[in-house]
């Protein structure tokens, strides 16, 4: 992409910029990013944007699946203990519909106890909104990828199947980046 993908432009900010006002529009109680070390074009970012420096994990293996980095988070300290679910969002994914945000967040307060994701046209996708137990056994379990662990737990998996064709993308080459252009 030539830059790290959380700095491309988007709307009137970056990708970051647009993520972190998302959350919060879902009133969210806390927001943290989670980052490779060293990665100071990103932390500048995160300043500029006022992001506390206590909100901020870093990630020693940002190479390694995404559940590495999931993991990084549940285990830091800190957690509001009134938090109920964690959404796991993907940072390459900024072109996703408001509605597809809102209808996950609702199936999750509507069953607690659940793992509850999207679905496009059948498949689980992300965001993930993770119950309290869930979030914590990450921190926990250090074998698989995200897709092993929520195969694992199939059973408390609440898929809410939508249209939105985002869904099915993720930022991962320029001409995507300009497909998730076109989508927003």
């Amino acid at each position: 992409m030539g830059r790290p993908k959380l700095l491309l432009p988007w709307g009137d900010g970056t990708v970051l910029g647009h993520l972190l006002e998302l959350g919060g529009r879902l009133r969210a109680d806390q927001i943290v990013v989670v980052h490779a070390s060293g990665a100071r074009e990103l932390e500048s970012a995160l300043d500029g944007l006022n992001f506390p420096s206590a909100s901020r994990v870093v990630n020693p293996d940002p190479d390694s699946d995404m559940r590495q980095s999931i993991r990084c988070a549940a285990q830091r300290p800190g957690w509001h203990s009134a938090l109920t679910h964690w959404a796991i969002a993907l940072g390459d994914q900024p072109h996703l519909e408001w509605a597809t945000w809102a209808a996950v967040q609702s199936r999750a307060a509507a069953q607690p106890e659940l793992i509850c994701q999207p679905a496009y046209q059948g498949k689980p996708k992300h965001p993930v909104f993770l119950p309290r137990a869930e979030f914590r056994r990450l921190a926990e379990n250090t074998g698989g990828t995200m897709k092993d662990f929520l195969r694992e737990r199939a059973a408390l998996v609440s898929l809410v199947e939508l249209a939105d064709p985002g869904l099915d993308l993720d930022l991962d080459t320029p001409a995507d980046y300009e497909r998730a252009l076109k989508m927003r």
